[in-house]
């Protein structure tokens, strides 16, 4: 069966409001893990991770780093406007290029309050020390749900990513149902962050410390990093019966040639994604590949091209047709998009198993984790919330090795 077919509603379950889990825990390998030992769940301690993995495990990290992404406007008439900004537009739409940025830039971004926002430009003041900055925010288009944003100020030589960091709040999930604290600066945020993109974090990497990292290089268990910046769709929830009907966001990724390197040399180990954001990465890989291999240098994957395009080669040997296209042209690493579903019916290619977190009722995530473990995710869920586990973004973890 097509997965387009699959009902949402066949992926839900009850989540109590007290079993999310609002704030961090002080430690952050404190957390438990849900580890599935021949299929029955077990109640560990993160910190046991490194004896819970495969010998020849490599664990691929997302390094993105979470931006400070909601600008908070007040209108001269009172009206609160939040700016919430998605991606650049102009003038590049590259990440690291575009923080780096002088005034003026433009930006996709959602509006909160966006009715009481006609055309007048909003004006912002930014305290910078002694100085102050002058921040403006002006509409100049639509795109689907999002707005244009051309963000101006004064003085104009400040990169736009100093003019965030001064003014923005961290973009925490919708459903955490609070502000955004000085503490969530640093939570909200993996330790080993680098590349500034996302607007919610690869939350399987929030429990990692340098103890853990430092066990695990002691067992000799190998890691690698490439990026996925994390879009605001990450929470977008299936509203339709049928995935059919649900458009998946596209993301962008970005991956270093040593990285694949590396993973072509593991690849018929155990490559084990650290969040989903690393699997569906690396997952995408696979099926660039395909497409390359077919004429296709476009490295953007569609939301149905895994289960339409052709299933004709090895992880490895697509790895190696990524690697030789990269030395054929100079590059250092690949740039691309994904916005690939993976839910039940699809078989991973390159990965064998997943570190995340509990993720949300009828949630395109909560299918990616259905489509590696089967239906033991209702049993992995159930005995979970029956036994004290934390839930969702700040909440505790789980191991699921590919059968």
């Amino acid at each position: 069966m097509h997965p387009s077919h699959i009902k949402i509603e066949d992926y839900n379950y009850k989540l109590p409001e007290k079993r999310i889990a609002k704030y961090p825990l002080t430690n952050r390998d404190d957390s438990k893990l849900l580890y599935l030992n021949s299929g029955r769940p077990e109640a560990r301690k993160f910190r046991e991770l490194p004896d819970l993995l495969p010998a020849d495990s490599l664990l691929v990290f997302n390094e993105t780093k979470v931006i400070q992404a909601r600008l908070q406007f007040r209108k001269k008439s009172g009206a609160n406007i939040e700016i919430f900004c998605l991606e650049p537009v102009e003038p590049s739409n590259d990440f690291q290029i575009a923080f780096q940025q002088p005034s003026p830039v433009v930006w996709e971004c959602l509006v909160g309050n966006a009715k009481r926002w006609k055309d007048e430009p909003l004006e912002l003041i930014i305290s910078q020390g002694a100085d102050e900055i002058m921040l403006t925010a002006e509409k100049t288009g639509r795109t689907g749900d999002a707005f244009l944003i051309s963000f101006r100020w004064e003085p104009q030589h400040i990169p736009f990513s100093e003019i965030i960091e001064l003014t923005g709040k961290v973009p925490l999930p919708p459903y955490l149902n609070r502000e955004a604290e000085e503490s969530d600066k640093k939570r909200y945020q993996t330790i080993y962050a680098r590349h500034d993109g996302s607007v919610a974090a690869p939350t399987a990497g929030l429990h990692f410390t340098d103890r853990i990292f430092e066990e695990l290089a002691r067992k000799g268990i190998e890691t690698e990093q490439l990026t996925l910046h994390v879009g605001a769709g990450t929470f977008k929830p299936v509203s339709s019966e049928t995935i059919a009907e649900h458009e998946m966001h596209t993301e962008h990724i970005v991956i270093p040639v040593e990285a694949l390197e590396h993973m072509s040399r593991k690849a018929e180990d155990h490559i084990i994604a650290v969040g989903t954001t690393s699997l569906r990465t690396i997952e995408s890989l696979y099926w660039m590949a395909v497409k390359l291999d077919n004429g296709d240098e476009s490295f953007k994957i569609n939301q149905w091209d895994p289960y339409e395009l052709p299933q004709k080669m090895t992880g490895k040997e697509a790895l190696q047709i990524l690697i030789k296209y990269a030395d054929d042209h100079r590059l250092k690493e690949l740039k691309g998009q994904t916005q690939m579903i993976i839910a039940p019916g699809y078989r991973l290619k390159l990965a064998k198993g997943l570190l995340t977190n509990f993720h949300q009722p009828k949630s395109t995530l909560l299918l990616l984790v259905a489509a590696i473990i089967g239906n033991k995710w209702k049993s992995a869920y159930n005995f979970s919330l029956q036994n004290g586990f934390r839930f969702l973004s700040y909440g505790d973890s789980c191991l699921f090795l590919y059968e």
